[in-house]
């Protein structure tokens, strides 16, 4: 066997250097990479599963997050996603904490030293992997086989396809997933250190592996996976085990069974340990999930809502074609594959049946070499490498229960080890029978080249959301989403004439996508486009009912077109969907007091505040409501108590101001107007307000340089003007008295 491991590293053309040197270039190449994207914004999934989630907060208790999903929601809830990642999520508020705030830069940095972290060990990983474990005399383990190790590390620290875990913070997830799943398989190796026969292990060691295991699943569900590797690495490499001669004893039951290997001491306790932990991990999980499986909806994966068992099928395994292309020519990348980006095969006459037909000839004659082959070695690389490729990938197979998306880059960065290992050993049956050697590595250290410029333009495209959302529109042409997430960038920045032609363009593409018939119907609402806009979110609410945020902004809308009792009901059916809903109260609220319902406005806006105590749109108006019909009492109470709980908002300071005014505690008012307009100096109407009080308090020099300013900034400032004129007429009469 030893001599087989030789022979594979001898046939490879590449570089022999010491173990440490090694780690050092493929930590390298793999930081160099995704350096660029370490001054990246918050990107896609970022908004939810960092900016919007509270578990991040130093105000929301740490237990809450063994409670909560990845996105900060409860996990008993029915419409959780029941991504159970409370490690993940810990990290996360660890960067917030020490960044003091939201600063994407320490949340990139931490992704890419994962990488390199992660890159670096997969030198010991494909060490064992590709060489075989022994182990010195002084118990340190050997390398037999440094080149191929070298290169199949280098080849997964440069894959491109690996960018979405390392550009987008959300991919932290695959990464501890990734990093805890290496060290429970080094670690499992770690047991056979006195004995790689498998007589003697250390208990301690396989128990570690085990706990390294569930720590992998509470980073990303794809860690349990580990242990399923951990048993086959077991058979295959310290048991020697023949899966074909096994098979074929137990069909003919075989008396001599008991000498193929199964059955050798310790390898069914250690089988029996894995299982334990695993089946333990999975109660647990299903136990803190609380609920059914999550429920996703046609849009995120189409074939799995199809009738036919057989449209079905088929369309699972063209996308494991896609991924499999993925891995092999990591060119095409989108940040979402879903909402009609893959077309559903419906019939066999579809040409890209020929994908599937590529994918199972491949993975049949690797299976086939993998059982067959006389070579121990082959048979063990093959195995292991369809095993670190497969099996990494099931939860996201479709097999066992539905999931949330058609293809995700990033749930295939752990396969990509198996696939890198394959790869690492067909470039050596090639140098095998290559003559001209150097070129052959020459040709692999192009192919190196291409992908590390590769990840360089793709993590630069990861930088910011226009960059991302745009290099999907080549890839991903008939994906509603894609035009959807591009129009709302462009609205975004304030070009609404733009983001109208690519919310219409989802909408076309997908004519049930309400997300954007509601973001389509709030532009055309501003534009004062009415008409089309009540019809667009008549229709969301009709395709969606429970969609408040549609059922809002009809209602405003509605108001618009001076349908109040329609507009009414449109709020209070949002308001039914969502309990807490503070900007709807806050619109019933203006409703209200458009209808002079001063009482019931009022009401309003008080259950806005209370679910958002920072509401400051409710706030002023309360204020401003009660200071015009006369209540300046109540008004000064509700401006105090806001500003309380906002004493920043210069607004509040603003309308607090003009209530003490009218009160004549002239000074305080002053002091609050001085305040504001230091927050916010180009406002007109804080300058003009502030002279009409100094014009009232008898500081009419004051009162004529606040005036002025005031016209200044707007000249049409209603009222400024007829009050100045005031003012003038009466210096000009005070100096005449002075002058007699």
């Amino acid at each position: 066997m030893a001599q087989s491991e030789f022979n594979l590293d001898h046939e490879i053309s590449w570089f022999v250097l010491p173990s440490y040197w090694a780690k050092i270039i493929v930590g390298l190449i793999s930081c160099m990479c995704f350096a660029n994207s370490y001054d990246g914004d918050f990107v896609f999934d970022d908004s939810e599963a960092i900016i919007n989630n509270k578990d991040l907060r130093a105000e929301t208790p740490l237990g809450d997050l063994w409670h909560h999903d990845f996105w900060g929601g409860k996990l008993s809830s029915n419409t959780s996603h029941k991504s159970y990642r409370p490690l993940t999520v810990l990290t996360f508020r660890i960067n917030y904490l020490f960044a003091g705030g939201f600063h994407p830069v320490g949340f990139h940095v931490i992704n890419i030293i994962l990488h390199c972290a992660i890159s670096v060990l997969m030198v010991d990983v494909f060490s064992i992997l590709l060489g075989g474990l022994q182990y010195s005399s002084k118990g340190r383990r050997l390398n037999l086989a440094p080149k191929a190790s070298l290169l199949a590390a280098s080849l997964f620290a440069v894959h491109p396809v690996h960018t979405e875990c390392v550009a987008g913070i959300v991919g932290r997830a695959d990464l501890l997933c990734a990093l805890f799943f290496l060290l429970s398989f080094l670690g499992y190796c770690k047991a056979f250190r006195e004995n790689k026969e498998g007589n003697h292990f250390s208990i301690l060691w396989v128990l570690a592996s085990v706990l390294l295991g569930a720590i992998a699943m509470l980073c990303k569900e794809q860690g349990i996976t580990v242990l399923g590797l951990n048993a086959v690495f077991d058979a295959l490499v310290i048991n020697k085990l023949n899966i074909l001669e096994l098979i074929q004893k137990v069909l003919h039951k075989d008396k001599s069974l008991e000498n193929v290997g199964l059955f050798k001491k310790g390898l069914l306790f250690r089988i029996t340990l894995l299982l334990s932990g695993g089946a333990t991990m999975l109660c647990m999980r299903w136990r803190i999930m609380g609920t059914g499986p999550p429920a996703f909806t046609e849009v995120d994966n189409p074939a799995s809502f199809a009738d036919s068992l057989f449209v079905r099928a088929i369309n699972y395994n063209y996308y494991y074609s896609l991924n499999a292309w993925l891995l092999l020519c990591p060119w095409w990348l989108c940040f979402d594959w879903s909402m009609g980006c893959i077309p559903l095969i419906k019939s066999v006459s579809d040409w890209r049946i020929i994908a599937l037909a590529a994918l199972w000839f491949c993975l049949i004659a690797l299976i086939c070499q993998a059982l067959c082959s006389q070579d121990s070695h082959k048979r063990r690389i093959l195995t292991l490498g369809l095993g670190f490729l497969i099996i990494p990938f099931l939860p996201a197979s479709n097999l066992f229960f539905r999931v949330g998306f058609v293809v995700a880059e990033r749930v295939i960065y752990l396969p990509s080890i198996g696939y890198c290992m394959l790869l690492t050993y067909g470039f050596s049956l090639l140098s095998k029978q290559a003559k001209k050697k150097k070129m052959l590595a020459a040709a692999v250290l192009g192919i190196l080249l291409i992908n590390v410029l590769r990840c360089v333009i793709r993590s630069n495209q990861w930088r910011s959301e226009e960059q991302l959302f745009r290099s999907a529109l080549s890839v991903c042409p008939l994906n509603a989403k894609v035009h959807y997430n591009v129009g709302k960038n462009l609205a975004d920045k304030g070009n609404q004439t733009a983001a109208i032609k690519y919310y219409r363009e989802a909408v076309r593409l997908n004519p049930k996508y309400v997300h954007a018939m509601n973001n389509l119907g709030n532009i055309l609402k501003e534009r004062n486009e009415l008409q089309e806009a009540e019809e667009l979110l008549s229709l969301a609410v009709q395709i969606q009912p429970d969609f408040a945020a549609a059922w809002m902004n009809l209602g405003i809308v509605q108001n618009s077109l001076r349908r109040f009792e329609e507009a009414e009901q449109s709020y209070w059916t949002a308001i039914k969907h969502r309990k807490k809903y503070p900007d709807c109260y806050y619109n019933l609220g203006r409703l209200y007091a458009d209808l002079n319902r001063h009482i019931d406005a009022l009401n309003a806006w008080r259950n806005a505040t209370v679910l958002k105590p920072e509401h400051s749109l409710a706030w002023n108006n309360m204020i401003i409501l009660l200071d015009n019909t006369g209540n300046l009492a109540q008004a000064e109470a509700v401006g105090r108590e806001a500003l309380e709980l906002i004493p920043n908002d210069h607004s509040l300071m603003f309308s607090l101001a003009n209530v003490l005014g009218k009160s004549q505690k002239y000074k305080e008012s002053e002091a609050l107007f001085l305040k504001a307009i230091k927050a916010n100096p180009n406002a007109a109407s804080y300058h003009g307000n502030l002279a009409v009080l100094y014009h009232r308090w008898g500081n009419l020099d004051l009162a004529k340089k606040h005036y002025e300013v005031s016209l200044k900034l707007d000249p049409a400032a209603p009222g400024t003007k007829e009050n100045y004129s005031l003012l003038k007429r009466k210096l000009e009469q005070l100096q005449k008295k002075g002058d007699v």
